[in-house]
């Protein structure tokens, strides 16, 4: 059977006794007890109708009970569709409409479609409809390319796309995260992502889930709770902010972190000055990877082997990656293109979207990123920036990760975030937004330290400073909302 679920099931039933979920308040579930609450909410999903194919939309908070949810609806063969808990009601509108759930499940009910509650408590009206009894498991047969979840993309611009991804897709890309992180049955994942998001709910459960190890599972990142519950972790995986917040506590680490196997970072560009200050503080190489919501991981450095700042590694086994021009046709080692990707991972298209899947998936199966980059001759790959996000001025192509990664080094600035705006002249200009170190970092220190490392023509024309770059959820900068927020700053140079 391809049901994800079944595999998952059966490492359940060899681990019943196993702890699976250690929670904050001290709490404990089982992998039998998470296994019986999937049990019980399936039966639940089928009363309310949830068949095979039918979605499940789902905008709640982090927990115990939010995971079973996610497990149960694959085993019943419904199609998980987990909703960021930040969005508006008008946006949550257009993404009920859009998937057209058989149920929504959230903090509040909803009038146009059959709903119920749950809140992080473990409370609320789904957790009340729950037999008293655990039902005998039924796992409904499913294929590998039967969908199993739809993530919706952040909808920086236009709508918000619907990625369709496969039971097949979700395994695959699980295994082979288990085979080149090398996961241990004496593993134990601290969790503080959240799980409405591919990195949370896919790449760090799955690990743990498929191996039967435990979870350390906070609801939420916060540096205290973090530096407290590290001494029972073997793997931490986070975004660049967990990292840039914990070397911000001046006494993290408190303890010895020799029993951490590995620091796992993604979702978001790590900077090789955060990478290097980690490596110093903590004697551990950080790991980053390289995934988005249409392809789960793409990419990782090596768990044995250099792990190269600025760099996201090598392609997972099985997956093919390419450079390529605006053609398709690949392009050599040294050059930078276009982040393309073919393999079991990759999703099937986009929700009730038809051209734009045509439009992203080549008719060879390639599909095209949107993420520019370039690969060294042993195939490491290095992203320079979204293609969205390319500058283009007077003719020439300006990489923001390039200049970023010059700025990142004043030992003035904090982080810094690079976009083109309007230019009367060159069509865009160059603008680096920063969060400085300390006091105001002036367009003349950026101009001093760029000169003999970068072109002129990649220098900035104007530098701002600002108490912190605008982030979403998974700390991604927003760049679209600063290109909004300067559109005019050089209109009349």
């Amino acid at each position: 059977m391809a049901n994800l679920y079944s595999k998952l099931d059966d490492v359940f039933v060899e681990h019943a006794n196993d702890d699976c979920l250690r929670l904050t308040d001290g709490g404990v579930w089982r992998y039998q007890d998470l296994r019986e609450m999937v049990a019980r909410m399936s039966q639940v999903l089928r009363e309310r109708k949830v068949t095979p194919g039918e979605r499940v939309v789902v905008q709640v908070e982090k927990s115990a009970e939010n995971l079973a949810l996610y497990l149960a609806t694959l085993c019943v063969g419904g199609i998980y569709v987990p909703l960021n808990t930040g969005y508006t009601a008008a946006e949550l509108d257009y993404f009920v409409e859009d998937a057209a759930p058989r149920l929504f499940v959230g903090g509040s009910a909803r009038a146009d479609v059959d709903s119920v509650t749950l809140s992080p408590d473990g409370t609320g009206t789904l957790i009340d409809a729950l037999p008293e009894g655990v039902p005998a498991m039924a796992v409904e047969a499913r294929a590998s390319d039967d969908l199993a979840a739809i993530l919706y993309t952040s909808g920086t611009t236009g709508r918000s796309k619907g990625a369709m991804l496969s039971h097949g897709n979700l395994a695959s890309n699980a295994h082979s995260l288990c085979e080149a992180w090398g996961w241990r049955r004496d593993d134990v994942l601290l969790h503080a992502l959240p799980i409405f998001h591919v990195h949370g709910l896919f790449i760090a459960s799955h690990c743990a889930l498929l191996n039967g190890t435990p979870m350390l599972w906070l609801s939420k990142f916060d540096p205290e709770q973090v530096q407290r519950v590290l001494a029972e972790a073997t793997v931490m995986m986070g975004v660049p902010t967990f990292y840039t917040r914990l070397l911000a506590d001046e006494t993290f680490p408190r303890t010895s972190l020799d029993h951490i196997r590995v620091f796992i970072c993604g979702s978001a560009p790590l900077t090789e000055v955060v990478f290097k200050q980690w490596e110093h503080r903590t004697g551990h190489r950080i790991l980053e990877r390289y995934g988005m919501s249409e392809t789960i991981i793409n990419t990782t450095n090596p768990l044995d082997g250099e792990r190269v700042p600025g760099t996201v590694g090598f392609g997972l086994p099985g997956l093919e990656l390419r450079i390529a021009d605006e053609s398709g046709q690949a392009l050599p080692a040294g050059q930078v293109g276009t982040i393309e990707v073919r393999g079991p991972s990759v999703f099937g298209g986009y929700w009730r979207m038809p051209e734009k899947t045509a439009e992203e998936i080549r008719d060879n199966g390639y599909f095209i990123t949107g993420d520019l980059g370039m690969l060294d001759d042993d195939g490491r790959l290095s992203i320079v920036g979204r293609s969205k996000d390319l500058v283009i001025t007077g003719g020439y192509n300006v990489y923001p990760k390039e200049v970023e990664g010059v700025i990142d080094n004043m030992p003035a600035v904090s982080e810094s975030a690079v976009i083109g705006v309007a230019h009367p002249d060159f069509g865009e200009g160059v603008v680096a937004v920063v969060v400085p170190a300390a006091g105001k970092v002036s367009l003349a220190e950026v101009t001093a330290v760029m000169d003999g490392q970068l072109a002129r023509f990649k220098h900035p024309k104007a530098v701002i400073n600002v108490d912190a770059l605008p982030r979403n959820t998974m700390g991604k900068v927003q760049k679209k909302l600063l290109r909004d927020t300067y559109a005019d700053l050089l209109s009349n140079v």
